[in-house]
């Protein structure tokens, strides 16, 4: 028995849930781990392992789903909790991702994301918990470094000139046509990140879930984050629907609106970009780079915009097609030992 599995079990004794069986659940990009718990009478729980020597830290997450909760949006419940062995026992809110209710055909998929627009705007009208980090113009800027840093393959010199260049005009164009940060934003707000709970009312019928990256930012990017996945295609019927049913509620202007939403679209994937390389080249985690090719299709289609036209041909210049043999180099940069 490892440290960790007799942390667990130390932890698990303290509650209800030491009879339970335990069956792993797929991961994510972090190093958390999640587990489904079951005990004999057929209750369940989900068991979050994210331990501090891995640089985790429980806190944000349960800060953020209390307060979720407290306003009545689905995010798991916590049942017991320890902060310094990185451990939580929390609802399990079952397996119908919207990613999963979609290819199975059991929900509409313009009403799923209306869904998850409805609670976005719930989401914004409400004051934020304070002392939250803000993603203001010049942080969202600075955010796409990890595209220079891990994905492109120019010398480092020529990408720290490109870099700095690139961030002073694209901040310029955040300050041009987005608003001040002012909104709660849980940042990974997709379709595997979010459930369909239909027996639940109103806004409660969308789980919500890996929200503890939540900070103060701009009302369209979590519906960036959304219609832009990373992960699998959104129709692009789905999407223009999807973006004017939130544009009407939000009483936003047509124009402004819409460079703002492909500004955020560009910041959002180059980020991606970055991290999903480095994912591959530091963490050992070679299958990142199949989702590379629908990301950078993401930027380039961001950057036809008229709004981004000045900064598109600089950025073009750095920025590697994600070629066959591109990718390939990328996965032969895979660390065999991942590092920390």
């Amino acid at each position: 028995m490892t440290a960790r599995t007799s942390a667990i079990a130390a932890f698990l004794q303290e509650t209800q849930w030491s009879d339970a069986t335990k069956t792993p659940l797929a991961g994510d990009a972090s190093a958390r781990r999640y587990i489904r718990l079951q005990r004999p009478s057929g209750q369940k729980a989900i068991l979050m392992d994210a331990p501090k020597e891995n640089s985790e830290d429980i806190r944000p997450f349960l800060r953020i789903a209390q307060f979720l909760t407290a306003y009545g949006f689905s995010a798991p419940e916590i049942w017991q909790a320890s902060e310094d062995a990185g451990l939580i026992v929390m609802e399990d809110l079952g397996d119908d991702l919207f990613v999963k209710v979609m290819a199975d055909g059991t929900a509409d998929q313009l009403s799923l994301y209306q869904a998850a627009v409805d609670v976005l705007l719930e989401l914004q009208a409400l004051a934020p918990p304070a002392d939250l980090a803000v993603m203001d113009h010049k942080t969202l800027a600075e955010m796409t470094e990890p595209a220079f840093t891990w994905y492109c393959d120019t010398p480092a010199k020529g990408i720290d000139e490109a870099f700095a260049s690139f961030v002073g005009a694209l901040q310029h164009l955040l300050e041009t046509y987005l608003p001040e940060p002012s909104v709660l934003v849980l940042r990974d707000f997709h379709a595997e990140n979010l459930l369909w709970l239909p027996d639940r009312d109103g806004s409660a019928r969308v789980g919500l879930l890996d929200f503890q990256d939540a900070l103060i930012g701009h009302p369209a990017y979590d519906l960036v984050s959304m219609l832009q996945d990373a992960r699998r295609d959104v129709p692009e019927d789905i999407e223009h629907a999807t973006k004017a049913y939130f544009q009407h509620k939000a009483h936003s202007d047509p124009e402004s609106f819409d460079a703002g939403f492909h500004l955020l679209g560009l910041q959002r994937n180059l980020r991606i970009l970055g991290i999903f390389a480095r994912l591959c080249k530091q963490a050992g985690k070679p299958h990142y780079v199949d989702f590379i090719p629908r990301v950078h299709a993401h930027v380039i289609r961001n950057l036809a915009h008229p709004a981004l036209q000045d900064i598109a041909k600089a950025l073009r210049s750095v920025l590697p097609e994600p070629t066959p043999k591109f990718l390939q180099s990328l996965k032969d940069q895979c660390a065999t030992h991942p590092k920390p």
